[in-house]
């Protein structure tokens, strides 16, 4: 199955995206957002999710037992199996964290959802393939991830 990936950025911080076509939804990375969130790096992200992940599971939230796991690009340029989240899911995630960057995220996602998602879908139907997808936002890559 051949998915798009795309990278996102808000406020200058990347956040790595994949529009997935047989679900016709758009996911993020959970690292990224959670990086942005708490104004850290990609490692401190990384922990910071690991730990709450942890917590969630143990307080039986439905988020991260729907949580998908796709392969995106690392920051050392390998291809790794990466926790995604859709629009929803990530909303709720955002809730969870507290961060003063929580409502500009929320606003941006909200942006970042009513100009792309149209676009894929249009795309998706009418030639069966993501080209040529020019935005100063995005800088697509195709790759086929299994």
């Amino acid at each position: 199955m051949e998915q798009e990936f795309a990278i996102q950025l808000f406020e200058n911080k990347k956040i790595r995206c994949v529009w997935d076509a047989e679900r016709e939804k758009y996911y993020f990375s959970i690292v990224d957002v959670v990086s942005v969130l708490t104004e850290s790096d990609y490692q401190a992200g990384r922990k910071y999710w690991k730990v709450l992940k942890g917590r969630l599971i143990k307080e039986g939230y439905q988020l991260v037992t729907n949580c998908y796991q796709l392969k995106l690009p690392a920051p050392d340029g390998k291809m790794r199996n990466t926790d995604v989240a859709d629009m929803e899911q990530l909303l709720r995630l955002v809730q969870s964290i507290p961060s003063k960057k929580a409502e500009p995220l929320k606003r941006w996602l909200a942006e970042v959802g009513s100009q792309f998602f149209p676009r894929f879908r249009t795309i998706n139907h009418s030639a069966g393939r993501y080209q040529n997808i020019h935005s100063k936002n995005i800088m697509p890559c195709k790759t086929g991830i299994h």
